[in-house]
């Protein structure tokens, strides 16, 4: 066990000391951080609700989930969060927005996590995909109101587009 961690939280480097190594990710963003965007559906990597990225030292972008990784896991990583998607001036990332334009969320619950799990699949460039192709990517994200159908549009829409992380 590491007595410290060292990682970027967003664009703020963090340092960690004494942490308990079975705290998770998402228990750390809810609560000494007050991320809340990042959400428990089923605290067991199921649904997606608690979906975050993590960039490691080489910029490689992965979407995890937060309820079933260890806080000692972002050593030397980048985590970001829906809230650091958003522009310096409140505009929204072209993810977030492609989301809204295409009225892929209902409840909204489950938004943040596919929001994060399409963001992780832009900034590791993925080009036009087939409808299956992005249910495949999307799968371990549920959503239980919205059927996916304009989850899957807004996805087609922002890769089509073309835009970067």
């Amino acid at each position: 066990m590491r007595d410290i961690i060292h990682f970027r939280l967003g664009q703020e480097d963090r340092t960690l000391r004494d942490v308990d190594p079975t705290m998770t990710v998402l228990d750390y963003l809810r609560g000494p951080e007050r991320l809340c965007g990042t959400k428990e559906g089923c605290a067991e990597g199921d649904c997606g609700a608690c979906t975050v990225v993590l960039v490691d030292g080489r910029g490689r972008h992965q979407a995890v989930n937060a309820c079933v990784l260890f806080v000692p896991a972002l050593d030397g990583k980048q985590v970001l969060t829906v809230e650091h998607l958003a522009g310096a001036d409140g505009s929204l990332h072209p993810v977030q927005q492609a989301m809204v334009d295409r009225h892929g969320s209902q409840c909204g619950f489950c938004t943040p996590g596919f929001v994060m799990s399409i963001y992780g699949m832009v900034a590791e460039g993925a080009g036009p995909l087939s409808r299956t192709q992005i249910r495949e990517e999307l799968s371990g994200n549920i959503c239980r109101c919205s059927g996916y159908q304009k989850i899957v549009d807004g996805v087609e829409a922002v890769l089509a587009k073309g835009s970067g992380a």
